[in-house]
Order: structure tokens, then sequence, then C-alpha cells
């Protein structure tokens, strides 16, 4: 990693030459159009394809019979880690009265084990490195019932082995609960910013956590370092995981036949707008790369992150991705939406979102507390703050779809609710109450 510190010459400099800097920098909300936006028969080699998403979700099928057994919550899905897609027409209507596009929210707030989107990629780079330990040694073939998992030989197994991960938490809580059930000795990492129940919650699931001074990057840094030392230790890293963001991308293919079950077509006519919250630009960088595969130019995805926190969008908008951090440009990295609260960005999945990603827009907390509590009352729907940030898309990307000449009459929008269910209720009434005192 390269450490770049700006002096205030050269600060004023970036500003001049990236005049949107001047607002980011003086934490207003902004919105960024992508000017590197590739078609997708335009874009530079890419890591990946269609067919290796089509090799994940294989996997995640494996595993079904796995999650049948020990998780009691997949039953009725038989084993399948998926969350439903609803309309939110009481929100649309509330917030955007002139909007004539369907307006829907995935809803990864409910997604089976781990409550968040990070049940995606956290369980899945998990489920790779498992599967991969059981077949090197023999104890394993693809094609065995992979109920095989639950067994105590397996657990005896894994329990020679270590992982590490570095977290702000959900995907912290994601890789503790998987890691712990499958055997492994798993530690959290856990940033400052982290939540106090998020982090109860790892340690009775039987994970160990560790507290650490700072912001999710030295929390990240730590986890490494110490995981790494282990010649039986594995490190999931956030920052530069080509697992991770494979295990997101899988939720693509879930998405378009989820959306053929609702008899809804996307095309150049029909476009599908996804407004995603963003911390280190894993989780929506797999999904955008998910959707393009899937729907190619007739997707647009935007990401969304706190004013405090932009780091995807000063990594994509100064072209230095992972070489800069927030904190290099004085701001503090510091926001309610703890998920989100990223100082650097994802190696690996920014380069990729470089081309992929339409756009990116910011927002203060308060709003985030504004738009949970008028989705609780709209639609009965609870989110973490975090979790809210796709709830304002429609209303933010008006200057794409001018620019791009979009009719957005037929449009569709989904506001991607990332994380919400496992949130102690107390603390749900907490965000739930704020955000009514600012409406």
């Amino acid at each position: 990693m390269i450490t770049i510190v700006y002096t205030l010459q050269e600060i004023n400099d970036w500003q001049t030459r990236k005049p949107i800097l001047k607002d980011i920098l003086a934490l207003n909300p902004v919105f960024w159009m992508n000017p590197n936006l590739k078609k997708m028969n335009e874009t530079a080699s890419l890591p990946f394809m269609r067919e290796h998403i089509e090799e994940a979700e294989l996997r995640w099928q494996r595993f079904a019979p796995y999650f049948k057994n020990e998780f009691p919550e997949t039953a009725d899905t038989n084993g399948v880690i998926e969350s439903p897609l609803i309309r939110i027409s009481h929100m649309k209507s509330r917030c955007f009265p002139g909007m004539t596009g369907d307006f829907h929210l995935k809803c990864d707030n409910e997604l089976p084990i781990a409550g968040s989107i990070k049940a995606r990629g956290g369980v899945y780079e998990v489920l790779q490195y498992a599967e991969q330990l059981a077949l090197d040694a023999g104890m394993l073939h693809e094609d065995d019932y992979y109920d095989v998992f639950s067994s105590e030989q397996f657990k005896t197994f894994f329990s020679q082995y270590s992982i590490g991960v570095g977290s702000t938490g959900n995907l912290g809580l994601s890789i503790g609960i998987i890691s712990a059930k499958l055997g492994f000795n798993v530690s959290v990492y856990m940033s400052t910013d982290a939540k106090q129940w998020k982090k109860d919650l790892l340690r009775a699931k039987g994970a160990e956590v560790l507290e650490l001074e700072g912001d999710f990057s030295k929390a990240i840094s730590a986890g490494r370092e110490k995981t790494m030392a282990d010649p039986n230790g594995y490190f999931v890293d956030d920052e530069d995981s080509k697992h991770l963001f494979l295990g997101y991308s899988v939720a693509a293919l879930r998405l378009e036949k989820q959306l053929q079950q609702e008899n809804i077509s996307v095309n150049a006519d029909h476009p599908l707008f996804v407004y995603l919250p963003c911390g280190v630009g894993g989780s929506p960088g797999g999904i955008t790369f998910g959707l393009k595969q899937v729907f190619g130019d007739d997707v647009h995805c935007f990401f969304a992150e706190p004013t405090h926190s932009p780091s995807v969008l000063i990594g994509l908008a100064t072209g230095e991705m992972d070489h800069v951090s927030v904190q290099d440009f004085g701001i503090d990295n510091r926001t309610e939406a703890d998920g989100l609260a990223v100082g650097r960005p994802s190696r690996f999945a920014t380069a990729i979102s470089d081309q992929l990603v339409s756009g990116i827009y910011t927002m203060e907390d308060d709003e985030l507390y504004r738009l949970l509590a008028i989705l609780a009352d709209s639609e009965k729907i609870y989110l973490e703050p975090s979790a809210a940030a796709g709830l304002i898309g429609p209303e933010r990307i008006f200057p794409y779809i001018r620019e791009h000449n979009i009719d957005p009459g037929n449009a569709i929008h989904i506001a991607w609710a990332t994380g919400g269910s496992l949130v102690p209720e107390k603390d749900m009434q907490k965000f739930y109450n704020k955000g009514k005192s600012l409406i």
C-alpha cells in the first residue's frame, strides 16, 4: 500500500484540477458522474466473466444442504440464502410523488445468518476456503452431499485452522458466525466505530473479538498482520479479496430471476437504476459487476457514501484509487453509518468499479436517519442507518438522466437495503426516534 501525505498546497492544486473536491472537502453532499464509465463492449479486460459468477452460484448450491441443517431460518428456502425484492410504493409516493417508474427495495437487511449484505461475500469466502481445505485433504469430492460439513469430523478438522478479518461490524458478523459454526478459530478485529451489540453477538456465537483504536484501515492492517503470522491462518481481506467480490456478484443472477417472476423487463426502454450503500466498495462493486454482466448497458449503478467517509468517491474522482484515503484530504471518517465508515477504498474492487459505476452521491448522517424513519412509517420496514443510503437515489441522479438523455418514464429503481434485521430492538428504536425528530 502506498501512503501519501499531501501538503496544503497540493490539496489546493487537487481542488483546482478536480473542482468537485472543494465541496467534498467542505463535507457538502455531492453527486459525481463517472467520466470513465464504459459501455460493456468497450471495457478493458476485467478479471471475471459471467461464467465465474455462475461457478460461484454452483458453490452456493452445493452448500445449501449444510445451511438447511445448521441454520433453521433457511429451511423454507431449502438452504438458499437470498432476500426478497419488494415494491415500496408508499415510500415512493411520500418522497418522490412525481416519479413515474417503479421503486423497489432489495431487502438484504433480511438475509439469513448475518442480517446484512455481508452474508453474500463474507459467508461465500469462508465457504470456498472450507471447501478447498476439505478437497485438498481428501475428505470431500464436489459430487458429495455437503451436509457432511455438519459432522464432528469436519468441525474437528477445521479447528486446526484460524480465520481473521478486520471489520466495522457487518462483515465481521458474517465471517465470525459462519467460521465459528464450521469449527474454525475465528478472530474479528473491530474498529472503534463498530457497534457494541455486534461485538457482543460475535462473542456469543463463538468468535474472538479484538477491539482496536482507530478506524477500519487500522483494524484491517492489524488483523492481516496477526492472522498471516499463523501458518494455518487465513485472512479475509476486504480491501483486496476476489472471493468476497464474487460472492456479492451472485446477487445479480438472483435479482434477474426475481424480476422475471414479477414480469419486469430490463432493456433500453425500461432501464434499471440501482442505488448501493458503499463503504470499502467490495459489496457494491461486486453487485455492480454482476448486474453489468446480466443486464449490460441497460443497468445504471450508483454508490452512496457518507459526506464524512467518501473513500471510493475520492479514489475514483482523483484517479488515485486505493493510494489515497479521506484522511489524506483532512476528512475525519466519522459517521453514524458504521458499515460505511471506511477511509481507504478497496484495491481490487475500485479498479473494476472505475469502468462500471455510473456515479456516486454523498449524504449527511441526518438524511440517513430521516430516510429510515420515513421507510418505517410508510412501509413498516426498519433499517440501520447505513442501509438507508440508497433510498434517496432517484432524487440524486437526475443530472445523470439528463446528461444521458434517458427517458425515466418506464424506469425501474432499486434501493439496496444492506443491513438491519439483527439490530437489537432498543437500538433500532433509537434510530427511528432520531429520524422522526429530524423530519
